[in-house]
């Protein structure tokens, strides 16, 4: 991650290693390294340094309680805890404001998204909010993936995009749970099985929602994705 600074929400990320700015709480000492907690003002993170070596020590010396520093860290822990490879004191400090004017941005954004995907969710029908792939039963109306909407594909239209029943259940499936835990999405021709409508209408729908945002491509050209987290 390039970034300067990223909230601690970012090390869900599956990038090997972070850099993180925050103030220094819970420093603690030992022969062969130093812990310390991590707050960057969106949450807190045990960290730990190892001191390997001469230049090791004098940097973690330099480290108190109550210091903003920057913190290039391994992702994945051991024990709970994250492994920094370099702490080194915030010099600049701009980069702290520039800091929380991120957090502040990252807020907004994937809060209005949020919002956003909870809108888009409105227009879907309610028996489109369960799993079609797992085959679980939907309410009172059709059951599961083998039951497709039959004799219902010629009344589904692309002129009125803000209504469309078809827009809705395209986008319905993108949005189910399982679809949503699946990194490469959903191929176009298992959305064509799932509804039961013809591939130009769904590829219609596709292209629409893509271009507002709500879907994007994967792997290649006929898989995606819902843009929305769940």
């Amino acid at each position: 991650m390039t970034s300067p600074s990223l909230p601690s929400m970012a090390l869900k990320s599956p990038a090997l290693t972070v850099r993180l700015l925050g103030l220094i709480l819970n420093k603690a000492e030992s022969v062969a390294d130093i812990s310390f907690t991590l707050d960057d003002g969106t949450g807190r993170i045990d960290i730990n340094r190892w001191v390997n070596e001469f230049s090791d020590a004098n940097e973690v010396a330099a480290i108190q309680n109550g210091m903003y520093v920057r913190v290039d860290a391994h992702m994945k822990g051991f024990q709970g805890k994250r492994h920094a490879f370099s702490v080194r004191p915030v010099t600049d400090f701009n980069d702290i404001v520039l800091h929380f004017i991120e957090c502040i941005y990252v807020h907004f954004e994937t809060g209005l998204k949020a919002l956003a995907c909870r809108e888009v969710q409105k227009g879907v029908p309610a028996w489109m909010q369960t799993n079609p792939i797992t085959s679980t039963p939907f309410s009172n109306r059709v059951k599961g993936y083998h039951a497709p909407l039959t004799n219902q594909s010629s009344a589904f239209s692309s002129t009125d995009r803000s209504g469309n029943d078809a827009y809705n259940l395209v986008l319905g499936v993108f949005q189910e749970p399982a679809i949503l835990g699946r990194e490469q999405g959903l191929h176009v021709d298992e959305v064509v099985t799932i509804l039961g409508v013809p591939k130009h209408v769904v590829m219609d729908a596709i292209n629409y929602h893509v271009d507002v945002g709500h879907i994007y491509s994967t792997i290649d050209e006929y898989h995606f994705k819902s843009a929305c987290n769940g």
